[in-house]
């Protein structure tokens, strides 16, 4: 089996006793870790087909995103100083227009912000599916195979309009049945369960203002029946609360557990406004949170409670949210950002450089449910892997190798392995040209303006 050797490199391993090396190694045997350790690599090893000196590099997993929506790479730089309820009404009309060559352009460009931020597996949660905009699904599944990242894409979903007092348009939701039938043929059509999968599916009703009830549980059964992983967004903003406590006269926590969405195979995007109820709850029940720091400060949602959660034992993990609220679509951004943000509140040990390391790596795989797979550099799991550079200018005289990663600016990508495999090699692209991406994304982003 072909091998490929790293060594020489600082190693952060994110294993369950968070183990370094200040100088160490790994090898990579086909699409397998198959050694880690101190020191440099065997030197009886065979079938090597390369051996990287990583000397002034840092070795960590790949990054793992937890919450995106890759369509929104074409509306980035509109409604800048918006709170979440009015940027939504600013671009739902928007969105209602695209379709799948639309979002083949999209997810193409999110997926090359991904991988060059470090990130190896990501989640997407589209729900914007316009009558006639084709197979937009299956354009954004072969975009992101295309360019070589780990996938989880969500069948989303909005079924209740502004007639029914929900958010969206009219125009943009779909008809309950229409969904359930689309997410179950989803499912059937692209969900690969099998160990080292690069393509999972999941369900996901885009949020309690914008979905029926009937959606939630049904929605609810259809994943459990089928064995896939539950989505949806909630608690975000303050006008979120009093929404939801108008329509079913409870908060957001509350009424996910009335229809059934807390449990271990549930995660949400943001939970910023939880109170330590809602936090115990999602501890009693495994119930996930994606956190996305820069678009909840985009939007002004306010600070998820990250510390108390992980203190209560829930499964968080980070994410970068749409582009249209997190311009920059990096995840290896957020690392910094997650730390800084949740010491605002005068807690200088709110967060500390290598807890938000765990959170965007195997607290990630860990809701996304992948955490016997990826998440951290460890024999038997899969070779997803990032190799940073940190001794250039802006990162060789910071004395601890993960606090460059956390503390300072990204650093370059020296290397990133997706199941063994280069997708990044000196901070480019080896699949893709990043030219032609960004050509493409631009034509896409004007067309998609002009349609109004």
């Amino acid at each position: 089996m072909a091998r490929i050797v790293i060594e020489n490199c600082a190693v952060a391993t994110v294993d369950a006793d968070s183990t370094e090396y200040a100088s160490g190694h790994a090898v990579v045997a086909g699409n397998l870790i198959e050694s880690v350790g101190p020191g440099r690599a065997p030197s009886d090893l065979t079938d090597v087909v390369r051996r990287i000196d990583g000397t002034g590099h840092l070795l960590t997993p790949g990054l793992v995103n937890t919450h995106h929506h890759f369509y929104q790479w074409l509306t980035r730089g509109l409604a800048q100083d918006a709170i979440l309820f009015d940027w939504l009404v600013a671009l739902y009309p928007v969105w209602s227009r695209i379709d799948d060559r639309l979002v083949h352009a999209a997810a193409q460009g999110s997926t090359a912000a991904l991988l060059k931020s470090g990130c190896t597996t990501a989640m997407d949660h589209h729900y914007v599916f316009p009558r006639g905009g084709g197979d937009i699904l299956g354009a954004e599944i072969e975009a992101v195979a295309e360019l070589g990242m780990r996938f989880t894409a969500t069948r989303g979903s909005m079924s209740r309009g502004a007639s029914e007092g929900g958010l969206p348009p009219d125009s943009a939701v779909e008809r309950t049945e229409d969904i359930l039938t689309a997410t179950e043929e989803a499912v059937d059509r692209w969900h690969d369960p099998s160990f080292g999968s690069m393509l999972h599916i999941a369900v996901a009703p885009c949020s309690p203002f914008s979905v029926t009830s009937e959606l939630m549980r049904e929605a609810a059964e259809l994943a459990r029946r089928k064995g896939v992983r539950l989505h949806t967004h909630g608690s975000e903003t303050a006008e979120e609360e009093q929404f939801c406590k108008e329509l079913f006269g409870m908060g957001p926590t509350d009424y996910f557990e009335s229809v059934g969405w807390l449990g271990e195979d549930v995660w949400m995007a943001h939970c910023v406004h939880m109170a330590d109820s809602d936090i115990a709850k999602f501890a009693a029940t495994g119930t996930g949170v994606a956190r996305c720091p820069s678009s909840n400060a985009r939007l002004a949602a306010g600070i998820a409670r990250v510390p108390d959660m992980l203190a209560a034992g829930v499964p968080v993990g980070l994410g970068v949210d749409g582009t249209a609220s997190n311009e920059s679509g990096e995840l290896g951004t957020e690392l910094r950002n997650a730390l800084l943000i949740n010491r605002l509140h005068g807690r200088p040990d709110a967060m500390t450089a290598r807890q938000v390391l765990r959170l965007g790596t195997m607290g990630g795989a860990a809701v996304l449910g992948r955490q016997s797979e990826i998440g951290s550099v460890e024999p038997g799991k899969l070779a997803d892997l990032a190799l940073w550079r940190i001794d250039g200018v802006l990162h060789s005289s910071i004395a601890d190798p993960v606090a460059a990663l956390t503390l300072g600016a990204l650093p370059p990508l020296a290397l990133l392995l997706v199941d063994g495999r280069p997708v990044v090699e000196q901070g480019h692209l080896v699949r893709a040209d990043e030219e032609s991406i960004a050509r493409t994304c631009a034509a896409a982003a004007r067309n998609l303006a002009a349609r109004g």
